[in-house]
C-alpha cells in the first residue's frame, strides 16, 4: 500500500464517523424543530437544554451502541484473533462503549430533569430524589442499568481478546440494548408489548447494521488487500440480515404508531417517511456493492476506491436514519391507541381488552403475532430451505422428512406464539397450559428431527483463513463443555421435569405474566429443554454420550410418569395459581379460574403424553433399525471373509469337543 493511499484511508477512518454524528445532529435538529418534539411544554418544562440535550444525548447513544455491538458481531465472523485488525476492532468497541457509558449516564440524568424538573443543587434532597428516580422508577432504573452495563463492557472490550471472551462480551453488549427498547412513548398504549418488542429489534438491527460498517472503516488501513474482499462479502451477509430485520421491526412500529394513510400527512409521518427513504437507499447501497463491487475488488484494486466512496454516502445516509429515529421517539404519533379513561380488570392487568368467547371458530381467526418469534421463525425456516438447496445443488440428498418436520415446527411455533393461544394464554391457563405443552414437547420432536446441526455443518463452507463463520461456530457451540453437560440424558431429563416443577411453583410463573420480558424467557426456556431431552433420545446431530436404546426407553417411561404426577397434582390443587391475575380478569364467559386450572392439569396429564408416547414409538422403530443395520452390517462382513469368522467358532467347538471325548477316556 503506498503512503498516500494509507493517509487517505486513514482520513477516510476520522471522516467517516464525523460525516455519520454530523448529519445525524443536523437531522434531528430540523426534525425535532419540524414535529415539535423538543416544543416547550405549557407546564413543567425543563429548559432547552433538557428539551433539546435529552434526545442528542440518546441519539449518541444508540450511535455508540452501534461502535460496541456492531463492531463485536461483525469482528466474531470476519477477523481472526491474534491480529493487529481483531485488536483494533476491540479497542474501537471499547471507546464506545465507553462513549455509551457517559450518553447513557447523561441520558438518565436529562430524563430525571425531564419528569421532575427540580431545582438543581448539591443539597441532600435533590440527592434523595434523584436516588429515588433511579432505584424506584422503572425509566430510572434501565438508565442505571444501562450505565453500569456500558462500564462493564468498557473494561471487558479493553481486556478480552480471546474468541470465547469476545463472543461472551457481545452477547452481554446485545443484552444492555434491551432495557433501552422497553422505554418509549407507547408505554401507554394499548398495543405496548408489540411496540416494545419491535424496538427491542429494531434497536440491536440497527446497531449491528451499523457497527459493522464502522468497523470497515476502522480496519482498512490495517487490511491487506488480498483480504478486504472477503472481510466486505462476509460483513454484507451480516447486514443483509440487519437490514431484513430492521425492515420488518421498523413497519411493524411504524404500523402501531400510525393507525390510518392520511397520518402520514402529520409531522410523525414525514419524520417516518424520511427515515424509510434512507432505510431504502442503504438497502440499494448494499445490493449495489454487493453485487457488482465485491467481485471485482476480489480481481483487482480498481473497485476500491468507489467502494469506499460509496461507504461515505452509506454512512450518511446511516446519519440521517440514525437522526429521524431518535427524532422519532420524542415525537408524538398523530393517533396512539391509548388505554380507557376506566380501563376493566384485563385491561388493568394486561394492557388489551378481555378478547371475545373462545369459540371453534377462532381457534383459526384469533391471532396476536409475537414478533421475536416469527422473525426467528423466518429466519429458522429460509437458512434452512437455503442449506438444503445448496446440498442439492452440489448433488448431495437430504430426506425430504427432515425438511418437512424442521418447517412444519417452526409454522407450528409461530401459531403457538401468535395465534390462539397467544391471544387466551393470558386469560384461559388451560391455554396456557396447552402452549406450553405444545413447546416443550410437540415442537422440540420436530425440530430435532429436522436435524439442523447436521444439515449446517454438511451445508456452510468451512473456513481455512483462521476466521470463524456459522460452521464453526455452530460446530464450537456443540463441542463446548457446557453443551456436553446439558446433552447428558440425565441432565436433559432433569432439566425438562424439573423446571417444569420449578416454574409453576415459584414466582417464575407470576413473573412471565407480569412482564413481557419475563414471557418471552419462558417460551424460549420450555423450547431449549424440550430441544434438548429430544435431541437425547431420538436426534440425530452429535451429541457426546448417548444413552442405549433400552436406557432411553426407560429413562423416557420415568420422565412420562413424573410429567403424569404433575398434571394430577394441578387438578387436585384446591387453591388458585396466581389468584390476582387468573381471578381478576373479569372474565364472564368460559369456565370458572378454578375450573379452567383443572381443566391444565388435565391437558399436562393427557394432551403432554401424546407427544410422549411418539417419542417412545421413535425409540423403539430406531432400535429396530439399528438391530437390522447390526445384522446387514455382520451379513455383508460375512459375505467378504467367506463365513471365516462362522467356520472358525465351528473349528472351534470342534476342537473343544474332541478334547472333552480324550479326557472323558
Amino acid at each position: 500500500m503506498s503512503r498516500s493511499r494509507e493517509i487517505n484511508y486513514r482520513t477516510l477512518r476520522v471522516l467517516g464517523p464525523t460525516i455519520l454524528v454530523g448529519v445525524a445532529l443536523a437531522v434531528l435538529v430540523g426534525a425535532l424543530a419540524f414535529g415539535g418534539g423538543a416544543a416547550q411544554l405549557p407546564l413543567g418544562d425543563a429548559g432547552p437544554v433538557v428539551r433539546w440535550g435529552l434526545p442528542a444525548a440518546k441519539l449518541i447513544v444508540n450511535l455508540a451502541a452501534a461502535g460496541m455491538v456492531g463492531v463485536l458481531v461483525t469482528a466474531l465472523f470476519t477477523l481472526r484473533t491474534g491480529e493487529r485488525e481483531f485488536d483494533i476492532a476491540l479497542d474501537t468497541a471499547s471507546i464506545s462503549a465507553a462513549v455509551f457509558t457517559v450518553a447513557a449516564g447523561t441520558t438518565g440524568f436529562l430524563t430525571f430533569l425531564s419528569v421532575f424538573n427540580p431545582a438543581i443543587d448539591v443539597g441532600p434532597q435533590f440527592g434523595a430524589q434523584l436516588g429515588r428516580f433511579l432505584v424506584e422508577l422503572e425509566v430510572g432504573r434501565t438508565w442505571l442499568i444501562t450505565t453500569v452495563a456500558g462500564a462493564a463492557l468498557t473494561v471487558l472490550t479493553f481486556a478480552v481478546r480471546s474468541w470465547v471472551g469476545t463472543l461472551l462480551v457481545a452477547l452481554l453488549a446485545v443484552s444492555s440494548l434491551v432495557p433501552m427498547g422497553t422505554q418509549g412513548h407507547s408505554g401507554d398504549d394499548a398495543l405496548h408489548r408489540e411496540a416494545m418488542m419491535a424496538l427491542i429489534l429494531h434497536i440491536i438491527g440497527a446497531a449491528v447494521w451499523l457497527g459493522g460498517l464502522l468497523l470497515l472503516v476502522a480496519i482498512r488501513p490495517v487490511l491487506q488487500r488480498q483480504r478486504i474482499a472477503d472481510v466486505v462479502a462476509r460483513y454484507s451477509s451480516i447486514a443483509l440480515a440487519a437490514f431484513v430485520l430492521v425492515a420488518i421491526s421498523g413497519m411493524v412500529r411504524a404500523a402501531i404508531g400510525l393507525q390510518q394513510w392520511s397520518d402520514l400527512l402529520s409531522p410523525y409521518g414525514a419524520i417516518l417517511a424520511v427515515k424509510v427513504v434512507a432505510l431504502v437507499g442503504l438497502g440499494l447501497f448494499g445490493a449495489w456493492y454487493r453485487m457488482r463491487l465485491i467481485g471485482k475488488m476480489r480481481g483487482s484494486d480498481g473497485a476500491s476506491r468507489p467502494f469506499w466512496i460509496l461507504i461515505v454516502f452509506e454512512l450518511a445516509l446511516m446519519g440521517v436514519a440514525s437522526g429521524a429515529a431518535a427524532a422519532l421517539a420524542r415525537t408524538p404519533p398523530p393517533n396512539p391507541a391509548p388505554l380507557p379513561a376506566t380501563p376493566t380488570p384485563a385491561e388493568r392487568l394486561t394492557g388489551a381488552p378481555l378478547p371475545a368467547e373462545l369459540t371453534i371458530e377462532r381457534w383459526v381467526t384469533a391471532w396476536n403475532i409475537d414478533l421475536l418469534w416469527a422473525v426467528i421463525a423466518g429466519f429458522a425456516i429460509f437458512f434452512y430451505l437455503a442449506g438444503v438447496w445448496r446440498l442439492r445443488r452440489r448433488g448431495d440428498p437430504w430426506p425430504v422428512h427432515r425438511t418437512i418436520m424442521w418447517v412444519t415446527g417452526m409454522m407450528l411455533l409461530v401459531w403457538v406464539t401468535g395465534g390462539v393461544i397467544n391471544v387466551y394464554q393470558d386469560y384461559l391457563f388451560s391455554m396456557h397450559m396447552l402452549g406450553h405443552m405444545l413447546l416443550t414437547m410437540a415442537i422440540p420432536v420436530l425440530l430435532v428431527a429436522g436435524a439442523p446441526v447436521t444439515l449446517a455443518a454438511r451445508a456452510i463452507h468451512k473456513r481455512d483463513d483462521g476466521t470463524r463463520g456459522g460452521r464453526e461456530w455452530i460446530l464450537w457451540a456443540v463441542h463446548t463443555p457446557i453443551a456436553r453437560v446439558l446433552t447428558n440424558p440425565f441432565v436433559a431429563a432433569g432439566l425438562f421435569i424439573g423446571s417444569l416443577w420449578a416454574f409453576y411453583y415459584t414466582d417464575l410463573f407470576r413473573w412471565s405474566l407480569y412482564d413481557h420480558l419475563g414471557h418471552e424467557w419462558m417460551i424460549a426456556h420450555f423450547l431449549i429443554t424440550g430441544y434438548l431431552f429430544a435431541l437425547t433420545l431420538i436426534g440425530i446431530d452429535p451429541v457426546p454420550w448417548r444413552l442405549p436404546y433400552a436406557g432411553r426407553l426407560l429413562l423416557l417411561i420415568g420422565v412420562m410418569a413424573m410429567h403424569a404426577f404433575f398434571g394430577v397434582a394441578m387438578m387436585m390443587q384446591t387453591g388458585l395459581m396466581v389468584a390476582e391475575w387468573f381471578g381478576s380478569m373479569g372474565r364472564t364467559w368460559g369456565p370458572s379460574p378454578l375450573e379452567d386450572q383443572y381443566i391444565g392439569g388435565g391437558l399436562a396429564w393427557s394432551v403432554g403424553e401424546i407427544p410422549t408416547l411418539i417419542l417412545a414409538i421413535t425409540v423403539a422403530i430406531q432400535w429396530s433399525r439399528s438391530d437390522a443395520r447390526d445384522q446387514k452390517r455382520s451379513d455383508r462382513h460375512a459375505d467378504r471373509t467367506d463365513d471365516a469368522e462362522l467356520e472358525a467358532y465351528n473349528a472351534h467347538l470342534t476342537a473343544l469337543a474332541k478334547k472333552d471325548a480324550r479326557d472323558r477316556r
